[in-house]
């Protein structure tokens, strides 16, 4: 397939590669020397524009960092009028229904598809191919692009309409942070009971209390370092889902009392 992509830092930087390797043929957006250079290396061809990059791609990946930034490079540049009819628009980056939502109303007047596809991982799992990824679309348009997506993700979930994805996407971010700062309040209660944090990482994963959470606390070796090197990244996320449930009348019920502790190194220290 002819791709473009938008992004191509952390996280898009290891997908661009696996495309590559897959025998896609890739547009990378890069509008400084520098970032030109990096696209080359990734073995994909830079582009300077998104007009350029969308002009005959089959699919159009956008993986940024923020939901503010999915709408400024899909809604307030000319990448969606630039893409041929019966191409899709991928929307890796995890943010609100609405904003997926509102680039399908404007690309269907161009006659693109749009699937939102937040992905579950690191760069590890993607350059591993084994990135999670939670996709909401019309079933045609993602079976289209599954052989993309399949590039880099497994599984690919397809797990219902438009904004579905992202709606999965943020109860499972928010159900991490959740199980952060549960670990969080076992640091503090061990250390109440005279039990230091070392020993009880080192010990609990093998019990029934483990989770995805707890080793990956017990692999940095504290809590307080873990929520460090993630906070910023889940904490984006539980604000979306916080104003999204909001948004549809509803809030974060018992979850809501132990996600901030997963977010604020300051409680476990």
């Amino acid at each position: 397939m002819k791709v473009g992509f938008v992004g191509a830092g952390r996280m898009g930087a290891p997908m661009v590669r696996r495309l590559v390797d897959a025998g896609h043929a890739v547009t990378v957006l890069g509008r400084t020397p520098e970032k030109r250079t990096a696209a080359e290396e990734l073995g994909a061809q830079p582009a300077d524009g998104l007009a350029e990059l969308a002009r005959e791609a089959d699919a159009v990946v956008v993986c940024v960092f923020t939901d503010e930034q999915v709408r400024q490079v899909c809604l307030g540049d000319d990448l969606i009028g630039a893409m041929p009819p019966g191409a899709v628009l991928i929307l890796h980056t995890t943010g609100s229904p609405r904003t997926a939502e509102a680039i399908a109303e404007e690309a269907g007047t161009h006659g693109v598809d749009v699937i939102d596809a937040p992905v579950s991982g690191g760069p590890h799992d993607i350059a591993a191919g084994t990135v999670t990824l939670f996709v909401g679309g019309e079933a045609k348009a993602v079976q289209r692009v599954h052989p993309l997506l399949s590039s880099y993700g497994d599984p690919v979930l397809h797990v219902g309409p438009l904004g579905y994805g992202q709606r999965v996407k943020l109860i499972n971010n928010t159900l991490f942070a959740a199980q952060i700062g549960i670990v969080a309040e076992a640091v503090r209660l061990a250390g109440r009971l005279g039990i230091d944090e070392a020993t009880l990482l080192a010990a609990l994963p093998h019990g029934s209390g483990t989770s995805r959470a707890l080793s990956s606390i017990a692999g940095v070796g504290s809590a307080a370092g873990f929520i460090g090197a993630v906070g910023e990244f889940i904490g984006k996320d539980v604000a979306v889902v916080r104003a999204t449930v909001a948004d549809l009348g509803s809030d974060l019920g018992l979850l809501d009392q132990v996600v901030d502790a997963g977010l604020s190194r300051e409680k476990v220290r």
